[in-house]
């Protein structure tokens, strides 16, 4: 193999990298405040391509992209405060078993407004222009993709860290009831964490989308699922964690293509799962947790 053929495989593995780490986010600041798995994380990824589809045909890239955001944050605000908010002092299967139901919910209701076919994904000509380096040329979107991933996750560790409602989110993160009794406002931070974890999603939704070419109800499933392993890799509830547990799935996985062994990518994620789950069940960033006696 070539080193051009190297170096183009492996900008494709860090652009698909950084558009998982963008989903990934959201399953791990969710999990971080409310130990929940939003199972329907990826969906709200889907239905963000078809946000994107309608949006296009009749507007043009530059208001059809903040709007696609906007609606996705709507879709995310609105499914926590009907699906989640009412379940907040209900035993954890219970937001589980709600998730998974949300999950199908939009699955089926994709597929009876757009219908079960592929739909094809608008081209955003700015993303798709092609750039040449010496002999690797590659489509914008894959430059760009892992760039905003690492901006978008510094700016969310410095609002984490540096800010009030930050502070908020780390004090509902390590003790939910003490902070309710401290008087922080525990809606109001689940809002904004989810909230916060749509808009990521939607961005990651157009870079990805924006390779891919085409979306269909189901397309959230297994970018979801492989997002959800890169959260537990990384260490779930850790947003440096997730970027770089995406990061490593998205290498691996285009390895894998690279190397002909193109119908083991998807096991190899779940193997991964499987094997993180055995021997380091916190993941690479995640914190180590201690019995009290």
């Amino acid at each position: 193999m070539s080193l051009t053929t190297l170096t183009q495989h492996f900008l494709t593995g860090i652009s698909l990298g950084g558009a998982y780490a963008l989903i990934a986010i959201g399953y791990t600041m969710v999990y971080g405040i409310l130990r929940l798995i939003n199972f329907a994380h990826g969906d709200i990824f889907m239905m963000a391509g078809y946000f994107m589809i309608f949006a296009m045909s009749s507007l043009p890239w530059q208001i059809s992209i903040p709007i696609v955001i906007a609606c996705t944050i709507l879709l995310g605000f609105a499914i926590e405060r009907a699906a989640y908010a009412p379940l907040r002092s209900a035993p954890r299967m219970s937001i589980m078993i709600s998730a998974i139901g949300v999950s199908y919910l939009l699955q089926n209701l994709a597929t009876y407004l757009f219908s079960a076919l592929p739909k094809p994904y608008p081209e955003i000509p700015f993303l798709k222009r092609i750039f040449q380096i010496g002999s690797v040329s590659a489509s914008l979107v894959t430059f760009i993709t892992p760039v905003i991933a690492i901006l978008l996750v510094w700016g969310l560790t410095q609002l984490i860290n540096h800010t009030k409602i930050g502070m908020a989110m780390r004090a509902v993160s390590k003790d939910f009831e003490t902070s309710k009794l401290m008087g922080i406002k525990i809606n109001t931070v689940i809002s904004v964490t989810f909230v916060i974890g749509s808009a990521l999603a939607a961005v990651g939704s157009i870079l990805y989308f924006t390779d891919r070419m085409s979306v269909n109800p189901f397309s959230g499933t297994l970018p979801g699922l492989k997002c959800f392993v890169a959260a537990v890799l990384g260490g779930i509830g850790s947003v440096p964690g997730a970027m770089v547990g995406g990061f490593v799935i998205g290498m691996f996985e285009t390895a894998l293509v690279a190397a002909g062994a193109s119908t083991f990518s998807d096991a190899f994620t779940f193997v991964l799962l499987i094997v993180m789950l055995l021997f380091m069940p916190t993941g690479l960033f995640g914190e180590k947790t201690t019995d009290k006696v």
